[in-house]
């Protein structure tokens, strides 16, 4: 007998007309679990039917039920609209079926809708966390959810180790307070490292849950791939601007996905997501590419889920938007460009392809220096052998708290600490709150003006604020703990002219005057900071520039670093008693998935140090090198403890010779401008000194000399609503902001997110307590000589600042602009008879383009994803909102150019935030498809970013 079997007939019989004949694993595992009443946690890969896992059972008990009561039985809780979108298609078919209602809220259901949900709430409900917020504080809607018996929570790992699972865990415990009976919590996941921390934050402390794990590592094959430069790619490398170690990378990529029907290419930042399908865009290869990341525009993203969907796509370059459970259909493989850099990371990722159980999950990784090898080689073998990282749910956030207590005192006007207390408390990521805690939130909201509460301290109460405005503000504007991360417009002092963006983390910890960095392959220098304006000048030496995109990077865990280290250990200990390197590199890669000549060539520089006689560094032994200006001091301790140890060694060093220390680190090596003013010798003695230090007064003193600190103070100053949302990182000092907030739960919880998020203290001390004691060796190197793997370091700092000559870039910035404006989608609609509605890509216009429906050519397009233009359509006639007439004076507008121009006048409008007077003004410039032409539209970009920076 299967699970299926315990199912009621009607869903049986849908089972049979859906084909579904025998369960999954996580659905005969989970089905009767569920079925029983208890909380579950279930753990498995994506694309082996999870949702219908935790949907089935619960429709099963609904329809099993009287139907008497009015109001939401289930809530579906999703991470992102993009996966309510798609939830809403997998769960209408079967509910439709059974005559249960659904519907779908969150931040853009239009009002009508909601009064809809309102006056007649659907029997299942999905929605975002942050929406529920909104639901929760509701007159009306809140009423409809004292009848939810079900709770399923998707993707919870996403949601466990941030701000938005602790806001959730909050929420859970208020809804079940307001609950007839103990609603049923079901959580699906994917692998995660810690389950019985994820189930207990699901759950909270009084309640038991049960966990559900389908191991996904046993059906997933790893291959590290670090490609040679051949002399075709030498050839490559010239057509595409670029170097031949980069056209290789290219080269392998392409190989892999020609052999696939389809296939996901991983990377692990937006810019380098931009930058990979660039290049394959002006390679021009007959293989069908695209791009998908958060930031693109949502027609764009729908159609390329579309497109791999249907298999008209054979590969697309994503960052994390594509690792949760939007359903894109059979993916045969997964690339993963450069290091995942984390064990989970990767896990998930190649848990993408294969689907199903029984299926392999085939993951590649491709490599691009030493360092990144041997980091890939060490995670795939961690991920192999079940070792992810654990999860790190937030530790009771004050700044969580804050907004919570707001939204209690929405619902119910006053409120005893100790009601507060017990709700909050029960939530597992407050489970170590103190009442201390707790009354010095509520004496912020009592004393902040104007007041967000008013609280007695004598009589332990707390109550709404006369200026109930106030109070609704801060909660629904605060609706989402995601913080706000700001863009600042980069302009050339000298030309007046836009060259780009820089992110809110990058400003964050370079943004000041002197400050090198590269933009668009040129290495310029911050001259003034005003608002949210960076005025530069172009500077001839790149010498310790940064690239701009270094705010992004992900966290190499300690671990992971530290198997890197044991590697080259391994090498130099063997190559030490004799041993040659071919049975060497015969018994590593009988652990590590790379080939022997992948191998040899990613530990070069390890056999190069141990023939110059040079001590190797390890997991157990620490170098300190100088060369030129630089000190090299190379740990093999992960980026967290490195981000602290260089803050601390520049604040030492600092004192010690009395001018600023420039800092970079990988997770591999700290390396220190010191200007040859600092021995080795010394460089040692203040690192066991470091040792010694208090951590807490150490944290404090790193923090108030940290840009990345102030980021984070301002993010958590915001979600208390201490300052306004849309306050910069620039309008104020972060000494003053310093001043202002310490001693407050603001800088508190700023303190406490900042030793979570952006720097590990405790095991920097630990790490260095292991070089006071003896247990891990420290090495000075000759002054002046540079060593094989120092080298390395100063190369891949370099690498990443790769410098472009300006008539090189002009050719790559036209080639690039050509490829990625054709890949643009726009949506595409027949204005004659407003029934044809299309999302297409530039690069699949017909020269003439015609409705399929009515033979007109007066089709036009909009920038909106293809419901808005449906629902606009359907209009005709109809009186329209005052977006809706914009929307119709652009695509008339755009109509007559293109039955002017022709297909250029789309291609044009395609550029990003161009208008339609804008692709007046290219069209009246240049009308024919040139390099002139693809000028012109980069030139008004340019104008459009400064428009944008200038409201």
């Amino acid at each position: 007998m299967s699970s299926f079997d315990l199912l009621a007939r009607p869903i049986k019989k849908l089972l049979d007309e859906v084909g579904f004949k025998e369960p999954t694993e996580p659905q005969e595992k989970a089905i009767p679990v569920i079925l029983s009443g208890k909380n579950v946690l279930l753990i498995a890969p994506t694309g082996t039917g999870k949702t219908e896992a935790a949907i089935l059972p619960v429709l099963h008990m609904y329809i099993s039920k009287p139907r008497n009561d009015v109001g939401i039985k289930v809530l579906y809780i999703t991470p992102l609209r993009a996966l309510n979108r798609d939830m809403l298609g997998r769960l209408l078919w079967w509910c439709q079926k059974l005559d249960i209602r659904v519907m779908v809220r969150h931040g853009d259901t239009e009002p009508r809708e909601r009064a809809i949900q309102a006056k007649h709430p659907p029997d299942l409900l999905i929605t975002t966390p942050e929406t529920l917020q909104a639901i929760l504080a509701g007159k009306t809607i809140s009423q409809h959810l004292k009848h939810v018996r079900w709770i399923i929570i998707d993707e919870v790992h996403e949601l466990a180790d941030n701000k938005r699972g602790a806001q959730l865990s909050i929420a859970l415990q208020r809804l079940k307070k307001i609950t007839i009976e103990k609603p049923q919590i079901i959580g699906l996941s994917a692998t995660v490292g810690s389950p019985k921390e994820v189930g207990k934050f699901l759950i909270g402390v009084d309640d038991e849950i049960e966990i559900l794990e389908v191991p996904c590592i046993r059906y997933m094959r790893f291959r590290v791939k670090y490609p040679k430069p051949t002399r075709e790619d030498y050839r490559l490398a010239v057509k595409l601007y670029t170097l031949p170690e980069v056209a290789a990378r290219l080269r392998a990529i392409k190989e892999i996905v020609e052999k696939a029907k389809s296939c996901l290419i991983f990377v692990n930042t937006r810019s380098i997501a931009e930058v990979l399908a660039s290049r394959f865009k002006v390679w021009n290869i007959d293989i069908p590419i695209s791009i998908h990341h958060g930031s693109l525009a949502k027609p764009s993203r729908i159609l390329t889920e579309k497109k791999l969907k249907s298999g008209e796509l054979k590969g697309v370059v994503c960052t994390s938007s594509l690792e949760l459970g939007i359903d894109i259909g059979h993916v045969d493989i997964v690339i993963q460009y450069m290091s995942p850099r984390e064990v989970t990371r990767l896990v998930q990722r190649v848990g993408r392809s294969g689907h199903r159980i029984g299926r392999i999950a085939k993951g590649i990784v491709i490599t691009m220096d030493p360092d990144d090898t041997l980091e890939a080689i060490a995670i795939c073998r961690r991920a192999k052998n079940g070792l992810l990282e654990p999860v790190k749910i937030p530790n009771k956030p004050l700044d969580v708290l804050c907004h919570q207590i707001a939204g209690l005192l929405v619902k119910k006007n006053r409120w005893k600490f100790e009601e507060i207390f017990e709700i909050v408390k029960r939530a597992y990521p407050y489970r170590n709150l103190t009442m201390d805690d707790l009354e010095r939130v509520i004496e912020y909201m009592h004393n902040r003006y104007p007041r967000l509460a008013w609280a007695s301290f004598e009589d332990k109460v707390v109550l709404r604020p006369r200026n109930l405005q106030t109070l609704y503000r801060y909660y629904f504007e605060h609706l989402s703990m995601i913080p706000d991360e700001r863009q600042y417009l980069v302009i050339d002092d000298k030309t007046d002219t836009p060259l780009g963006i820089l992110d809110e983390a990058f400003v964050a910890e370079y943004g000041e005057p002197g400050t090198k960095f590269i933009i668009r392959g040129s290495p310029w220098k911050i001259i003034s900071i005003v608002g949210d304006r960076i005025y530069v000048a172009q500077v001839d030496d790149p010498t310790g520039a940064i690239p701009s995109w270094v705010g992004e990077e992900i966290p190499v865990p300690f671990e992971v670093a530290q198997e890197v280290g044991a590697i080259r250990r391994e090498i130099s200990e063997r190559l030490s008693k004799g041993a040659d390197l071919d049975e060497i590199t015969s018994d590593l890669v009988k652990r590590y998935p790379i080939s022997k000549d992948d191998l040899k060539r990613s530990i070069k520089e390890i056999v190069d140090q141990f023939e110059q006689g040079l001590p190797v560094p390890s997991d157990k032994v620490v170098t300190v090198e100088s060369w030129d200006d630089y000190t090299i001091v190379t740990t093999h301790a992960g980026t967290l403890v490195n981000r602290a140890l260089a803050r601390a060694l520049a604040l030492k060093l600092s004192d010690n010779i009395g001018i600023t220390v420039a800092v970079q680190e990988d997770p591999y090596r700290v390396i220190l401008k010191t200007l040859s003013l600092v021995s080795n010798d010394e460089i040692i003695e203040i690192l066991k000194s470091i040792a010694d230090e208090d951590p807490r007064k150490l944290s404090i003193e790193i923090a108030n000399g940290s840009g990345l600190f102030k980021r984070r103070l301002i993010h958590v100053a915001r979600r208390f609503g201490a300052i306004s949302k849309h306050a910069d990182l620039t309008s104020v000092s972060l000494r003053s902001l310093i001043s202002s907030y310490k001693g407050t739960v603001i800088y508190d919880e700023a303190l406490n997110e900042f030793l979570q998020k952006d720097i590990d203290i405790d095991r920097m001390l630990e790490f260095l307590k292991s070089i006071k004691d003896g247990s891990r060796l420290v090495i000075a190197l000759k002054a002046g000589v540079l060593s094989p793997i120092g080298r390395l370091g100063l190369e891949r700092a370099a690498r990443k600042t790769e410098i472009i000559k300006p008539e090189r870039m002009y050719k790559i910035l036209i080639e690039a602009a050509k490829a990625r404006l054709k890949d643009e989608a726009l949506t595409f609609f027949c204005m004659n008879c407003w029934e044809y509605v299309e999302t297409i890509r530039i690069k699949d216009l017909p020269e003439k383009i015609k409705c399929p429906i009515c033979g007109s050519g007066s089709v036009s397009a909009l920038k909106e994803d293809e419901d808005t233009v449906r629902k606009f359509c359907r209009k005709k006639g109809q009186r329209l909102n005052k977006r809706e007439r914009r929307m119709f004076r652009v695509a008339r507008d755009l109509l007559e150019l293109y039955q002017e121009y022709g297909k250029v006048a789309f291609i044009a409008y395609a550029g990003k935030n161009i208008r339609v007077y804008d692709v007046e003004d290219i069209l009246w410039e240049v009308s024919t498809e040139s390099d002139k032409f693809y000028e012109a539209i980069i030139k008004k970009e340019r104008e459009a970013l400064k428009r944008r920076f200038s409201w």
